[in-house]
Parts: C-alpha cells; sequence; structure tokens
C-alpha cells in the first residue's frame, strides 16, 4: 500500500512542508468540529499528527485518538505529542473504512483532505458513522476539483501536460468534488444537517520559488509521472515552474490561495446494513 511505502516516507521527511500547504484550512476545521474539552475525537488520516494535536489541545479532559495508514507518518506523530507531553492522545495504523472502532465511541469525527481517498466511499462513512454517538458531528476539508485558473494551476502550467496520472496514494483524491454525492453519501450512512461550503486559504509551498520547485518536483505525484522523462526536459519545466512560483513570492515565503471544501454533518439514526 503506496501510504505505507514511498510516498507516506516523503510526506514523514517533509512533514513541515506538507502541513504548510494544509494548515490555512486548520481554522475553518477546528471552528466546524465545535471540540469540547470533555470530547472523544477520532482524527481519520491524520497523517504526522499536525490535526491531532490540535484535537488534543481542546479536548484537554478528552480522548483523542488519530489514525492512518502510515508507519512513517504516525512514528513523527508519536514523536511530536511526546515533544507537547500530551497524555491524551494516541495513534494507531488502520483503515477507518474497516477497523473497528468502538460503536459510538467518539463525539467528533475530524479529517483533513484525506476521506476522498477512501477506496470503498460508503462503507468508509458507515464506518464512520457506527464511530459516533447519536447527535455526534463530523467535519472534514477535501479538494472540490480542479481549476484552471487558480494560482496552483497557472504557477503549474508547464507542468500539466505530463501529469497524466494519479500516483497511487492520489487515487481516488477527486471522489468527493461533486456535493451531490457527498450529500447522498452522508444521507445513506445515518448523517443529517450535511452541509458542504467552499473555503480558501493560503497555502505557503517554500521560502522562495526555487525551493517551491524543488519540493514541488520531490513529490509523489511529481515524480510518479515523471519518472520516464529524460532529465533535460524536466530541468527546463523546473526553471519554468520556478518562474511561475516567482509572482507569488513574498515575505512569507510563495503564498497561493487554494479553495477546498468544508463538509459538516451530524449522526442522528444508527447506521443500515
Amino acid at each position: 500500500m503506496s501510504w505505507n511505502g514511498w510516498e507516506g516516507e516523503i510526506w514523514a521527511r517533509h512533514a513541515d512542508r506538507y502541513n504548510a500547504i494544509a494548515e490555512g484550512f486548520n481554522q475553518a476545521l477546528f471552528a466546524a468540529a465545535v471540540i469540547g474539552e470533555r470530547d472523544r475525537v477520532l482524527d481519520v488520516g491524520c497523517g504526522t499528527g499536525q490535526t491531532s494535536l490540535l484535537a488534543a489541545e481542546r479536548a484537554v479532559r478528552g480522548r483523542v485518538t488519530g489514525v492512518d495508514l502510515s508507519d512513517s507518518m504516525l512514528a513523527q506523530a508519536r514523536e511530536d505529542a511526546s515533544e507537547r507531553q500530551l497524555a491524551n492522545i494516541e495513534f494507531v495504523r488502520a483503515d477507518a473504512q474497516v477497523h473497528p472502532f468502538p460503536a459510538a465511541g467518539f463525539d467528533v469525527v475530524i479529517s483533513r483532505s484525506a476521506l476522498m481517498l477512501f477506496v470503498d466511499l460508503d462503507a468508509g462513512f458507515r464506518n464512520i458513522a457506527r464511530s459516533l454517538r447519536l447527535g455526534g458531528r463530523l467535519a472534514f476539508t477535501c479538494p472540490q476539483g480542479p481549476d484552471p485558473d487558480s494560482d496552483y494551476s497557472r504557477a503549474t502550467a508547464p507542468l500539466r501536460p505530463f501529469m497524466r496520472w494519479l500516483s497511487p496514494a492520489q487515487r481516488g483524491v477527486g471522489s468527493l468534488n461533486e456535493v451531490t454525492r457527498i450529500h447522498a453519501l452522508l444521507h445513506d450512512a445515518g448523517f443529517a444537517d450535511v452541509s458542504a461550503v467552499s473555503v480558501e486559504a493560503p497555502i505557503v509551498l517554500g521560502r522562495d520559488a526555487a525551493d517551491a520547485a524543488d519540493f514541488l518536483f520531490a513529490t509523489g505525484p511529481v515524480r510518479y509521472n515523471l519518472a520516464d522523462v529524460d532529465q533535460h526536459v524536466i530541468d527546463e519545466l523546473r526553471r519554468e515552474v520556478q518562474a511561475g512560483f516567482r509572482q507569488f513570492e513574498s515575505s512569507g515565503g510563495v503564498r497561493l490561495l487554494r479553495t477546498d471544501r468544508l463538509v459538516t454533518a451530524s449522526r442522528v439514526q444508527n447506521v443500515r446494513g
């Protein structure tokens, strides 16, 4: 499984970089999750644990369980939790689609850019629903589909013709692009009060354009698609993408705006099937 292989190792090695890309959405995610100090929280696809640690700082008299498929990322998460001396948190290697979580064992389930990667979305959301108590809250973010006019698309336009395939860990990344599908999946799983809204946040890709380009070309999806491309072509692509990033340079690094989707729901009925 790729997340427990080379792509997961890349994410663990560059944890700070990947967090800088996603953490702009933390404020909206946690405002929607409304985690109380006694809540039991499940963080699905926790990665290197940033969102789990933030949840633990809120649920000070509760408990946080972060689950992920990557041993490498979980090792980094445990190390960070130990450094912060957080005793109300645990990290478990598990596939949240099928893992036997305690029934009604959580008050809140959160996830940042992970649930769309479920191989079986129906099974995954049903299992999450089973893990939530009645009235429990689900809050997650996910991509809302490619936007050719986005900052990222414009900056990386020279690379687009080469990005023909999803890397193994990316497969399913667009599975929640349609709002109607999100509503159907969640209602079928036993959720109500479903909301799916667009949220915009800055992402930071590097200290400067060169650093951002170097990082991008080291990521799993780009490496996967350029594996058989001549090095001189890759070098030229890197120069062109670096030039694209230059227009987004600031004192805070290469900052681009990205729009994701924030989804919230409440568990209101027993899971069918």
